[in-house]
């Protein structure tokens, strides 16, 4: 049984379009954390087994560990709240597991149309350099989840890809499901294209060198307007 994760700050807006959207029938709950209650995203209309929980402590990390702790589900699914999955969602990540991965991604494609937006992410459809983002969306068993450590709760920014990073060395078969979720474009209207471009690439690249994500962290609130406050 699948229980998805959001990770969610300041995010009503988002989780009132989501929540409608995601199959409950085939899943065993969906954990919302947030790390405040500015927005009050608790007081949204949802189904009983949806289930709102407040993080003490901030840090997205944080916050998927806190949900994966508390999911029923022996599967485990992260999704962001920006992030519309595709009708079939977890039909398909049945099928993976059914063909014996234990993780997987999918590909996905923005919700602008633009011509330099669908390059980007045409690269989500096979593994490379950027694989394991978080707007990916990452499914995995929790059994094998627990069994590499779960996030790393000192790695302020760039979790996903260290988790990944993890999952590679210890040879964890993953599948990347080319049917697209749709991903929002705001950090891209919010910053020219060729700005984030380069900046996520400097940002793979530092951290594949061992910067410390603190570091890391830095580099990336200087050099990127966000359009919404960020809850590391």
């Amino acid at each position: 049984m699948i229980s998805i994760v959001i990770p969610a700050h300041n995010e009503r807006h988002n989780l009132s379009k989501l929540l409608p959207t995601l199959h409950l029938d085939k899943s065993e709950g969906i954990v919302v954390l947030s790390c405040d209650s500015i927005d009050n995203s608790e007081s949204l209309e949802t189904p009983t087994n949806i289930k709102f929980v407040r993080c003490k402590e901030k840090g997205r990390a944080v916050q998927m560990n806190t949900g994966a702790s508390v999911a029923l589900g022996d599967v485990l699914v992260f999704l962001h709240a920006d992030v519309k999955p595709p009708t079939s969602f977890l039909h398909d990540i049945e099928n993976a597991f059914d063909e014996g991965y234990e993780a997987g991604f999918f590909s996905y494609r923005f919700d602008k149309n633009s011509f330099w937006l669908n390059i980007n992410a045409s690269f989500t459809a096979k593994d490379g350099i950027f694989t394991g983002g978080g707007d990916q969306c990452l499914f995995i068993k929790k059994s094998t989840f627990e069994n590499l450590g779960k996030f790393n709760e000192e790695q302020a920014l760039m979790e996903d890809f260290e988790f990944f990073k993890r999952m590679k060395k210890n040879k964890i078969p993953y599948k990347i499901i080319n049917n697209d979720l749709i991903v929002s474009a705001r950090k891209y209207e919010s910053n020219s294209y060729l700005r984030v471009n380069l900046t996520n690439l400097l940002l793979v690249v530092l951290f594949k060198m061992g910067l410390s994500s603190e570091k890391l962290k830095s580099i990336h609130n200087k050099l990127l307007r966000m359009p919404y406050q960020h809850n590391a």
